[in-house]
């Protein structure tokens, strides 16, 4: 990972291919004393307008599923996010989860995944005005511009692989970026199998992000020293502050931190607590102990989950981002919290893919022939 980093270093200018001249990022971040004396709501609305939200998990996809009919352009009352509310909340992108409900697994999984899949981009097609699917950090920004809100799909759980490679490469084909590693007996209490981790060298080379959310710290453990691109946890906050089973220890933050991962911090009552504040608290204590640049956003709406006050839909962004400005965040730091950091891990994957396609065909292992 470490060597991983300094190649990024020293190609700065991959980056800047994805960047266009006149993206806000390019502008000065610094803060004037009339922006201090700005009301913090105010002053957050005007910010998100430059840096709008990268949202890493949303639920909409199995919510719309059980909906007889919506609209999302002009607004759905039946769900937590339609285009007026992201529009409203400054959200740039949002990750679709493909996540299933428990008790489906094998094949069933697959052709489960495979219909959330479809739906979602039936989804997109038919809200053209306010949507647009998007497969990378330049994408996400394209659609920005023309103003839509960027739709990439994932995480899906490690079960809709049905244990097959080529299952993993037509989901990516598709269009899929984000694989959770939990799920399937390859990623277990035990850690990773050895197929387990030729399944993450095959996302390296696809350029498929793992998140290890709801994962056992061996397998945490294993992803970090086996990855060759940053891994995430699309919904995790901290255990410190709250003994949530989803939330992460603060060795492993630290663990993260060095291995320029991504933690984005659900809002969620359950996992954060009940407050605006209680949220702020967590993405406090994420940046003071993975950093600034490994700490991000996960809204989590339409999961089926309660949310905090005053965050009870995708509207609701500008009253964190006014939360943290009354908490003295810098500017810098915000817009790496609310976009700047997923760009990277999604730059950092389409890298690694790259180089790891120059080098390694595409894997034809078992989990038979590996595993027994």
């Amino acid at each position: 990972m470490a060597e991983l980093q300094d190649e990024l270093h020293a190609t700065a200018e991959v980056e800047e291919l994805d960047r266009p001249v006149a993206w806000p990022e390019a502008e000065s971040l610094e803060t004037t004393e009339t922006d201090r004396g700005t009301d913090p709501l105010k002053r957050a609305h005007a910010f998100l307008a430059g840096h709008p939200v990268a949202d890493g998990y949303s639920g909409l996809p199995w919510a719309l599923r059980h909906l007889p009919w919506f609209d999302l352009e002009l607004g759905e009352s039946a769900v937590d996010t339609d285009v007026p509310r992201l529009r409203e909340g400054h959200v740039g992108a949002l990750f679709w989860s493909l996540h299933l409900p428990e008790g489906l697994a094998g094949e069933r999984a697959v052709g489960a995944t495979l219909e959330q899949l479809d739906l979602v981009k039936t989804v997109v097609r038919a809200h053209p005005e306010g949507l647009r699917m998007a497969h990378s950090a330049a994408e996400i920004t394209d659609a920005q511009y023309c103003g839509r809100v960027a739709v990439v799909l994932g995480p899906a759980r490690a079960d809709a692989l049905g244990d097959s490679l080529g299952i993993l490469r037509a989901l990516h084909t598709l269009g899929l970026r984000i694989l959770t590693l939990s799920g399937a007996s390859w990623a277990s209490e035990a850690g990773l199998t050895r197929f387990g981790e030729e399944v993450l060298r095959e996302m390296n080379r696809l350029g498929v992000l793992a998140d290890l959310s709801d994962t056992s710290e061996a397998t945490i453990s294993r992803a970090l020293a086996v990855s060759k691109a940053p891994v995430l946890f699309t919904r995790s906050a901290a255990w410190a502050l709250r003994p949530h089973p989803a939330n992460l220890p603060d060795d492993v933050l630290v663990a993260l931190g060095a291995a320029k991962g991504l933690c984005l911090v659900p809002l969620t009552a359950e996992q954060t607590g009940p407050s605006v504040r209680d949220v702020a608290d967590h993405l406090d204590h994420v940046r003071a102990l993975a950093g600034a640049e490994c700490v991000g956003l996960s809204g989590t709406y339409d999961s089926g989950v309660a949310h905090p006050q005053d965050l009870a839909d995708a509207s609701c962004y500008p009253y964190l981002i006014a939360e943290l400005f009354s908490r003295g965040w810098s500017e810098t730091d915000l817009a790496l919290l609310t976009r700047g950091n997923v760009q990277r891990v999604l730059r950092s994957a389409d890298f690694t893919a790259r180089a790891a396609q120059q080098r390694r065909e595409p894997s034809t292992s078992k989990i038979a022939e590996l595993d027994g």
